[in-house]
């Protein structure tokens, strides 16, 4: 078996070929792919803190990067360069993330008077902002490195990374024309001509889902109907659709109502923490949101574990060989395939220790020594775990959230165990949290960058190095923009704010801290979401996807399975292999389109919602599965739609990838 894998990945050869040398890190790449990491940046803060959700910013970067470096440069363009936009310009929407789930908890804190009594005082400045994002990206790459051999190249084949494999094919068909380059733009247009009718006139609903009332009071199936979803789906294909698929079914349709019995049968007595609401009045969403979403956490937090100790050998090995770089005999750059030059070992290494020590020394935060090792020992464990998700089902599915709750639930137990509570172990837990969250997103994004350039034949380190530039200017912006919306909406409902930006995943993050350090946390869903993700372990199936679907609500399961049975049903449309695979491969091109026009109407929208009071009050207006203009049928209209784009989808993939009379 290792050695079919070890030529596998002999047989691969990249799109540009190690032995030649063309254009990749030039100024215009920089500066371009910095504004747009920038611009990304700013619009996915404001709609992740008023949405919960934030576009995936790598594939609408390369097109932009196509686009904008073709229209001013004509062909002197190269698709290295092109990689290398995509690369800085994604850096912004990650750590956007990763500051709007965390750092908003601060501000939430500030505003509870209950807490203004206990002596809370603490306001994070600008400042500890970029700090914290600078040391939080910074130790997410330099983590990632060692990993990438492992994870990008040893696993190919193996791990999808979904919007990696997307961004490099859209790089390809551009680059090449002709049929592959009809088929991703064919894709592109589809899905933003799909994505403006809902934005633009609100004419179906985007989500449309059904609460069991009696049947199966307490569950909910519905499907996030986007094409981003249903082309994710296909290219992770339907096994691990499947696994996540399980996993939603068992929490919605399984725990739910279970709950929901149990409610009924003592009516009255069990309550939601902090809702007086007995468990037998709680709708599916609050279910989850009380109950299932901590089963969730603990199956992830177990799910992670059990992979990374499944890497651990590689993970060593990787460590072993960098061992053996620095003390051993030294091997040149020059004399190592250009694409298989990462950054030194001692770099690294060296780049981690003075983390480590920039953590313990940054004023403000209560982090010390002990909140910088742990800081670094969670960042290392979920930044492993985090880069294996993003390779199984995507960025757009990591449960980034759970990873940080798990960290913030032991991090608080820790400080606790030493003494460090009250105020004090509030601000030091989140601030660790803080660290470990934009670690984990900023290497989801490089593990995709890095997989991209892996398939286009691009240079590991300077891939590297130019990441840093990514994370670096939104960094400066970040504590301006999260002020700034502070102040202009606020996190928490006042008379002075009537209308706050939810901040979803902050307001969970800093409920969580104060309920650890209150003692009033529900430990027992946790403990019984671990259980089950080892019971799935048991059965000899991979626990992680399947936890990953327990934590994320069922409509994001649902369209990645119908994109999965797409790809299922389009690789079985001929008995002819070389027919197949050439439909499949097209189909791979459409999905990727898909995603990418997708995202474009996503990033687009989102700087709409910023910059003009009038959209964002007509997009505020319509928000809801019966506000649309087609009314009551509006979520019978968004199926018949995503149905017709999945049978379109089938049909390109035909169309374009072998002739249906050869097929027969």
């Amino acid at each position: 078996m290792a050695q079919s894998e070890e030529n596998n990945n002999n047989a691969f050869r990249p799109y540009v070929s190690a032995g030649e040398t063309i254009a990749e890190v030039t100024v215009r790449a920089i500066i371009l792919g910095s504004i747009l990491s920038v611009v990304f940046g700013i619009a996915n803060a404001y709609i992740g803190l008023k949405y919960g959700m934030t576009v995936s910013a790598s594939i609408p970067a390369a097109v932009m990067s196509m686009a904008i470096l073709r229209t001013f440069f004509k062909r002197n363009v190269t698709v290295l360069e092109n990689n290398i936009v995509q690369t800085v310009g994604s850096a912004g929407e990650s750590l956007a993330a990763g500051i709007i789930f965390t750092i908003p908890a601060f501000f939430i804190w500030a505003a509870n008077s209950q807490l203004a009594d206990l002596g809370y005082d603490h306001v994070i400045s600008k400042t500890q902002i970029f700090w914290l994002a600078m040391l939080g990206g910074g130790l997410g790459i330099l983590l990632m490195i060692p990993l990438r051999k492992y994870l990008v190249e040893k696993e190919h084949g193996k791990l999808a990374f979904p919007e990696g494999t997307a961004c490099s094919e859209i790089i390809i068909a551009g680059d090449e024309g002709g049929k592959k380059a009809k088929t991703v733009f064919l894709g592109i247009f589809v899905g933003m001509v799909y994505k403006l009718l809902f934005y633009t006139s609100r004419l179906w609903s985007e989500s449309p889902n059904y609460d069991f009332k009696k049947v199966l009071k307490g569950g909910t199936i519905g499907i996030d109907a986007t094409p981003i979803l249903l082309g994710v789906g296909y290219i992770i294909g339907p096994k691990i659709a499947a696994l996540m698929l399980s996993g939603a079914v068992l929490g919605y349709l399984g725990i739910g109502p279970l709950l929901a019995f149990l409610g009924d049968q003592v009516p009255g007595v069990i309550f939601a923490p902090s809702l007086d609401i007995a468990l037998s009045d709680m709708n599916p969403a609050q279910l989850r949101n009380f109950y299932i979403k901590y089963l969730g956490v603990g199956a992830v937090a177990v799910g992670g574990f059990v992979s990374l100790a499944r890497s651990l050998p590689v993970i060593f090995h990787s460590f072993a060989s960098g061992a053996k770089e620095l003390f051993g005999k030294k091997v040149n750059d020059a004399d190592k395939p250009r694409t298989d030059r990462d950054l030194p070992m001692s770099t690294d290494l060296i780049g981690v220790f003075l983390i480590v020590i920039a953590i313990w020394a940054m004023p403000g935060t209560d982090l010390h020594f002990l909140g910088a090792m742990l800081a670094v020992i969670f960042g290392f464990f979920f930044v492993v775990v985090a880069a294996r998700i993003v390779g199984i089902v995507g960025s757009s599915s990591s449960p980034v959230s759970g990873m940080t709750i798990a960290t913030l639930l032991v991090t608080c137990l820790i400080l606790l165990a030493f003494g460090v509570s009250g105020v004090k172990g509030m601000v030091t837990a989140m601030s660790v949290g803080t660290v470990v969250c934009i670690a984990v997103c900023m290497s989801g994004d490089i593990a995709q960058d890095l997989k991209t350039g892996y398939l286009l034949g691009a240079t590991p380190k300077k891939q590297q190095l130019t990441e840093f530039i990514g994370l670096l200017f939104p960094a400066l912006a970040m504590g301006f923009t999260v002020y700034l919306l502070s102040d202009a909406f606020g996190f928490v409902q006042t008379e002075a704010t009537p209308n706050p930006l939810l901040a979803p995943q902050a307001n969970v993050m800093a409920t969580v801290v104060q309920g650890v350090m209150n003692a009033n946390i529900p430990w027992a869903p946790i403990l019984v979401g671990g259980m089950i993700a080892l019971a799935v372990e048991l059965l000899g199936i991979q626990s992680l996807p399947f936890a990953i679907g327990l934590y994320l609500p069922l409509s994001l399961s649902t369209p990645l399975m119908a994109g999965g049975i797409l790809a299922h049903l389009i690789k079985k449309s001929t008995r002819k292999e070389v027919i197949s695979k050439s439909r499949y491969q097209m189909g791979i091109l459409f999905g990727s389109g898909l995603v990418a026009g997708d995202a474009l109407i996503g990033v687009g929208t989102a700087g709409l919602i910023v910059g003009s009071l009038n959209y964002r009050g007509f997009f505020d207006s319509h928000e809801g599965m019966m506000s649309t203009l087609s009314g009551s049928f509006g979520p019978y209209l968004s199926l018949i739609a995503f149905v017709g784009l999945g049978i379109m989808f089938y049909f390109v993939a035909k169309a374009y990838g072998g002739d249906n009379s050869q097929a027969n």
